[in-house]
């Protein structure tokens, strides 16, 4: 089964090799027909500390770091 890949923005980098990343996704309401907008956090694994808050980066699923890590970070400047 392929690893899902999500596109986002980092929030917040104060832990250790870890950033929390922001992504929203769209859809389209059933009833109403209007986009709605949701987003979620996901804490990501990020082995240099090289990702800073407000940079653009895309998750990928893997195995369990730790009990709330399970997404790596795989790029910078995702566009």
């Amino acid at each position: 089964m392929p690893k899902r890949i999500l596109q986002g923005v980092v929030v917040s980098d104060k832990q250790d090799k870890t950033v929390v990343v922001k992504v929203e996704r769209r859809f389209r309401h059933p009833i109403y027909k209007k986009f709605i907008k949701r987003s979620k956090k996901f804490a990501a694994h990020d082995e240099n500390n090289q990702f800073k808050e407000g940079d653009l980066v895309r998750i990928r699923e893997c195995a369990p770091i730790s009990r709330r890590k399970s997404w790596e970070v795989i790029l910078e400047n995702a566009e």
